[in-house]
């Protein structure tokens, strides 16, 4: 007896490089809004005292 296969996928399954670089690219985001939020939490003094102003926390939270 002949069988029938009667669900086909109609797109092929993305590849699990795609999904550990989508993961990777998420995870590198919320590294970036924790870091930018807790240097955002400091003061003005107390980011004298670690070498930062204010205008520095973007570059420093993007990592350049």
């Amino acid at each position: 007896m002949a069988t029938i296969e009667t669900f086909r996928r109609s797109t092929p399954a993305p590849s699990f490089g795609l999904i550990a670089r989508v993961r990777e690219t998420i995870s590198s985001w919320v590294n970036v809004q924790v870091t930018r939020k807790e240097l955002n939490r400091l003061s003005d003094r107390e980011l004298n005292d670690i070498g930062l102003c204010r205008s520095d926390i973007d570059r420093i939270a993007r990592g350049l």
